[in-house]
């Protein structure tokens, strides 16, 4: 396992922020399971987790009004620092020309936090993307091998009170790599939930 420094990278015309490698799943498809780093980026296990001042200096070093999309996605879950997640997304939403902020999350924030947190983060982001990976919760507790026991119930929920705020466009992911049933039982929960499907390629 390389470490480095890794805050930003890119992918394709989207800029990309790396908080931490902290996360409470172990995803079976998990695309750090496979490099060191994502779509030819530097190594994205950090040797610590980055400052907010650490963070500003390397922002101002890039021309942030270039990317389509600023999204919050690295090796592990940005909720995992949410006072610092927020502090940053804010900061750079209200720099000029900043591009829409998206935020890719496993859904499992209010766990993580202990408390209700889609309110404060449909607040700053344009796009909330949760990773529902699968279209039953035995096959989601297989697949995504989450830390808590009350995880499909509390993903589904949070994504509801995504929905609810009304200030965020809300999609829920599932990886092209299960059977076609979970990916047509995907819809219906998404559909139940009022948020978006997205089906991702997987990237080996």
């Amino acid at each position: 396992m390389k470490k480095a420094m890794t805050i930003f990278y890119e992918v394709g015309d989207n800029l990309y922020v790396n908080l931490t490698n902290k996360c409470p799943c172990n995803c079976t498809f998990c695309i750090r399971n496979n490099a060191d780093g994502a779509y030819g980026s530097e190594p994205l296990w950090l040797e610590h987790e980055p400052s907010v001042d650490e963070i500003f200096s390397a922002v101002d070093k890039l021309d942030i009004a270039k990317y389509s999309e600023i999204v919050f996605c690295g090796y592990g879950e940005p909720t995992s620092r949410l006072d610092t997640l927020i502090t940053v997304a804010n900061e750079l939403k209200a720099r000029p020309n900043c591009p829409p902020l998206r935020i890719n999350t496993n859904g499992l924030s209010d766990l993580i936090n202990g408390k209700p947190t889609a309110e404060i983060l449909c607040n700053v982001f344009d796009t909330v993307s949760i990773s529902l990976n699968a279209g039953t919760e035995d096959e989601y507790m297989k697949v995504t091998r989450p830390k808590f026991e009350n995880a499909w119930e509390a993903m589904q929920k949070f994504t509801a009170d995504c929905v609810k705020t009304g200030n965020s466009e809300v999609i829920m992911s599932v990886v092209d790599v299960i059977p076609q049933e979970q990916i047509d039982a995907s819809r219906k929960i998404a559909e139940k939930l009022g948020a978006k499907l997205r089906i991702r390629s997987y990237e080996k």
